[in-house]
Parts: C-alpha cells; structure tokens; sequence
C-alpha cells in the first residue's frame, strides 16, 4: 500500500511540472498550428480538399503529440538527474520499481491529453467510431514511446544520446513495414534482395509496427476494423512489457 501511494504521489508531481512548465500552452500552440496548416492546405487544393486537410491534420497532431511527450519525458528525467531528485527518491526504503513505475504512470497519464484533443479534432472532420479508434492508436504509439524515452534516459543518462534514439527508433518503426516491402520487391535485373529482405524481417520482428498505428486514411476513409485494434493492443501490450523490463533492469544495476 505505502508503495502504491508513493508512486501515485510521483505520477501527480510528473503531472504537475508538465502544467507548470507552461506544455500545456506549448500542445495548444502546435494544435493550432497543424489546424491552420491543414485549413491553408483545404483552400489551396482542388480537388478531394477534405480528404487532404484530414490527412494533413491527423499527420501533423500524430508527430506533435509524440514529439511533445518524448521530449518532455528526457528533459524531465535529466533536470530531476541533474537536481539530484533521482537519487534522492531511489534513496529511500521504497523499492525501485516504485520510482518507476510512478514515473511511467505519470507520463502515461499526461499522454492522454495531447490524444484526447487530437480525438476530438478528428471527429470534426470523421466519424465518431473511426476518430475514437484512431485516437487509441495514437494512445498506444505514445505510451510506446514515452517507454522507449525513460528506457533511453534510464540507460544512456545522456540527452542528446536519448533523443538520436528516440528519433531513430520513432522513424524505424514508422517505416519498417515500407522498407520489408521494398526489400522483398524485384531489382531492375531481375534479382531478389534477400539478405535485405533478412535484414528488415528481424528489424520488423524487434520493432513495433508504428506504421499499422493512428492511420490517416481510418480517418479519411474508414476501415479500422476489430482485427486490427486487437493486433495493435496485443502489441502495444508486449512491447510495453519489454521496454518496461529493460528499464527496471537498467535502473537496479545503477548505482545511488
């Protein structure tokens, strides 16, 4: 119980030095932002404008909301390192795992801020059911994110390091699925790539698919079916164990 409670005490100051920090305005502002873009983009196309600010937007709000928590999730870890704050909580009798955890509950939860405005945005322009489906999506892509960035601080304790990983593994798994099509496609002789191919398969297997995740066309289109809600959770499920396993082991081999 007492551990419970000190990671909900941690997950509510997360919060609260995200709102103090003025994120908040910084998420409205870049909303705005892709709003207006995405409204220049419907005056200035001729044809299917709709479709075009729909996809634009729901682009633009994807790689904001995931760009504002990553980068929030570093900085905050690397100022509290900084201020000694880190080692001040893993001093006390509580174990590890319940900084941890607190952490991520935390992130976890201020995730769902930047996604439930962009769900509501969505279903301006799309059906309700397709905005809510998409809007999940995008939850699960962040909290795989905000993961992968604790893990990043937890193991590399450096600000740059962890942003170049965050960035590459972000594009990576956006991108997997193009690059096995391409690997497995036919060369201009005739030849298979297949040691690329090979390549992409194990990437494609250690890496989600974030390319299956909070796609435009759910929006523009429909089609988000159950099967694929249900492959994208039982992924985002086990990739968030492992990130969340890695990171507790990382955190218990440092030393205080």
């Amino acid at each position: 119980m007492m551990a419970m409670h000190a990671s909900c005490t941690i997950a509510r100051y997360t919060i609260l030095e995200a709102l103090r920090n003025r994120w908040l305005w910084l998420l409205l502002g870049l909303t705005l932002a892709a709003i207006g873009l995405s409204s220049l983009l419907d005056a200035m196309a001729l044809t299917e404008s709709r479709q075009l600010q729909i996809s634009l937007l729901s682009s633009l709000l994807r790689v904001a909301s995931v760009f504002l928590l990553t980068t929030f999730v570093i900085s905050s870890m690397a100022r509290e390192a900084a201020d000694k704050g880190q080692q001040w909580l893993l001093a006390h009798a509580f174990p590890r795992a319940t900084y941890l955890a607190g952490k991520l509950l935390g992130y976890a939860l201020l995730a769902l801020l930047p996604v439930l405005l962009s769900g509501l945005l969505a279903a301006c322009y799309a059906p309700a059911l397709q905005a809510g489906a998409w809007a999940l999506a995008l939850l699960c892509e962040c909290w795989i994110m905000l993961a992968f960035a604790v893990l990043c601080m937890v193991g590399l304790q450096q600000v740059p390091a962890a942003l170049a990983a965050c960035s590459g593994f972000y594009l990576l798994a956006r991108s997997i699925g193009t690059l096995q099509l391409l690997a497995h496609g036919s060369r201009p002789d005739g030849s298979q790539g297949s040691a690329a191919g090979l390549l992409f398969d194990l990437l494609g297997t250690l890496l989600p698919h974030l390319d299956r995740y909070a796609r435009s066309d759910w929006l523009v289109y429909g089609g988000a079916s159950l099967h694929d809600l249900t492959a994208m959770l039982l992924q985002t499920a086990l990739f968030l164990t492992l990130l969340v396993l890695a990171a507790l082991y990382d955190l218990y081999r440092k030393a205080i």
